[in-house]
Order: C-alpha cells, then structure tokens, then sequence
C-alpha cells in the first residue's frame, strides 16, 4: 500500500458501487450505484430498514460476496487510494482482517465452537502479524482484558459456548482490533444482545475505536444507536442511499421523507408521549427488477406524479448534505402530488 499512501484523500472511498444478484425470478439490485467516504478516526452510520441494502454493501467492501449468485458489477472501492476490487487474493487477505475488520451480527455463528477462543485469537493474530505464538497468547489475553473479560488469562482457553451472548460479542470486537485495524465494519452488533449488554458493547465500541484512532462503519437500523454514536450517517432504502449528512444535520433538518419517518419512529424521552408510536405506511419494496422511479413513492406521504415515473436526482443542500428526493429539485413543489 506504500506507493499510493502519500495520494489518497480518504481512507475509504466507495465509487457507484454496483452489487446484484442473479435469481430465478430476476436481477436483485441489493447496492445500485451508491458512493460515500469515510475518514481516519470518523465514525459512518449506514441506516435502513431489513433488506436496504446495508450488510451487501460492506460485504462488498471485505469482497466477501459469494459468487453465484452475487456480483459486483461496477463501481471502486479505494482503500488507501487502492482499488480492492483490482487486487489479487493474496493482497486482499493482507487487508481483511488485518487493515479492514468486521464485526457480525451474531457472535455464536461467527466464532467456531469446536476451537477454544484462544486457538481462534492466535491464528487470526500470526496470519497478519510477525509474531511468535507464545507473543500470539499473550496479546489476545491483553486484548480481552481491554474489552472487559474477567480473568482473562484463563478464559481465553475457554469454549465459545462457555461465554454469555455479550461476553461472545467482546471476544468478536478482540479479535476484530488485534491487528489494530484502521477500520472496523460493526454489522448490527448488538441485534442478538439484551438492551443494558448493547449499551455496554456499543460504549466499548465506542472508547476503544477513539483509543486506536480506528474509522468505523456502524450497520443498523435504530437511528437511536446512530445519535450517540456517529459523525455521519447515509441512509439507505431499497439499494440506494436516498440521504447523506453529518448526524447532528440529519437529526435538526431530515431532508427526506424517509428520513423523517425513521426519526419520528425512535421513541423519545424527552417529549410528552400521546396516542401510538410513529411508524411508517406500507413495506420495503421487493428489489427484483424494481421501476426505475423513485422506490419510496407508494409509502411516502409527499408523493408528487414525478415520483412515480422517474428516480430524483442528488441534491446538495450545503454543510455535506445530500438528498435525492423531488422535493429538493427546481420546478417540482409539493402542490403537483
């Protein structure tokens, strides 16, 4: 990664990614043509509902889809100003899992439960760094002392299945930033954890990503983890990001209807609560062989008759805001729907 190290402007710069998959009742777009950047030390949400897209899209950064079915047919995804998707294997291993790491949603399938906890820690340690395997122990128990395990000189010769759901889940963040990644990929982290365990995992995430000046991607679909834990957010619906902007402009001024519907569904403490939650109309579309119009239309409350026949172009509002909604284009108001 040297020669290109001294050129790039972001750590991680995703181009018209394009990822779909071929199925007997058409072509699924799950990623069709999005693109953000990430930075040394920032934190990314992506948010959406099931189905939006979001997982495909960091699979994709990893090269982690499987094929058949799937496929990345186009788009650039710059690690360093280095396209992974023009990499060997050989080169690709040396990123995954050592510059880039990933954290999945359930640790219980992600973990081997034949293999004791330090047997899988060594091996992910000496495939990516120089070290001896005695050195290999030693820095997995220093890693989940870091992530909070009691008495981890001992339990990292454990069995996954000796551990709670959370104390799987801090095992899974060890592994993930033993080779001090500089980026972590956190899908869902805490779908599987009760609510006080995901505060904890989610704070830890949090402290110890600040601590190694580590960029993180958060895959979710609360909004609520997104306010506390992140610098910007993209917001995805049926493959696209429709919405793109730094958390505390999301949250002040949501641009897109979808946006807006996603807030209004977080519940508040803050606020006097009357009558029923907040929920949005209707269901995620199904992404096979979707119009080409804008996907959101037959849930949204602000449908125009453009909406319907044609996808919005991106709009800049200012202060890195961007929407692709027909609200925001000139010549079209809400009077026309």
């Amino acid at each position: 990664m040297t020669n290109s190290q001294q050129s790039y402007k972001h750590l991680l710069e995703v181009k018209n990614l394009k990822t779909y998959f071929k199925t007997d009742a058409g072509i699924v777009k799950a990623v069709d043509d999005i693109s953000f950047t990430l930075d040394k030390g920032e934190t990314l949400g992506i948010v959406g509902e099931s189905g939006s897209g979001k997982s495909v899209t960091n699979l994709s950064i990893m090269r982690l889809i499987q094929s058949p079915p799937g496929r990345i047919i186009g788009g650039e995804i710059l690690f360093e100003g280095v396209d992974v998707l023009k990499l060997p294997e050989s080169e690709l291993r040396h990123i995954r899992g050592n510059e880039v790491s990933m954290i999945f949603q359930d640790p219980m399938t992600s973990l081997n439960p034949f293999l004791k906890i330090s047997t899988q820690m060594v091996e992910t340690i000496l495939l990516h760094q120089d070290l001896s395997r005695k050195e290999a122990l030693a820095k997995s128990i220093d890693m989940l002392k870091l992530v909070g395990i009691p008495n981890a000189e001992k339990r990292v010769h454990n069995y996954p299945h000796q551990f709670s759901g959370g104390m799987r889940q801090r095992v899974m963040i060890a592994m993930a930033l033993s080779c001090e990644a500089k980026i972590l990929i956190a899908d869902e982290p805490t779908t599987a954890l009760d609510v006080t365990i995901q505060a904890q995992i989610l704070e830890l995430i949090k402290d110890l990503t600040q601590k190694m000046n580590t960029a993180v991607i958060l895959i979710t679909h609360d909004l609520g983890v997104v306010a506390g834990m992140c610098d910007a957010v993209c917001v995805m619906y049926a493959g696209k990001i429709v919405e793109k902007a730094k958390t505390h402009t999301l949250y002040a001024n949501p641009a897109h209807p979808y946006t807006d519907g996603l807030i209004q569904s977080v519940p508040r403490l803050d606020k006097a609560h009357k009558g029923k939650l907040y929920s949005i109309e209707g269901q995620p579309p199904n992404v096979i062989d979707l119009p080409p119009c804008c996907p959101f239309h037959p849930r949204c409350p602000k449908v125009m008759d453009i909406c319907k026949v044609q996808y919005p172009p991106t709009t800049d509002l200012g202060d890195e805001h961007e929407v692709s909604c027909w609200l925001y284009v000139a010549g079209h108001s809400r009077r026309q729907g």
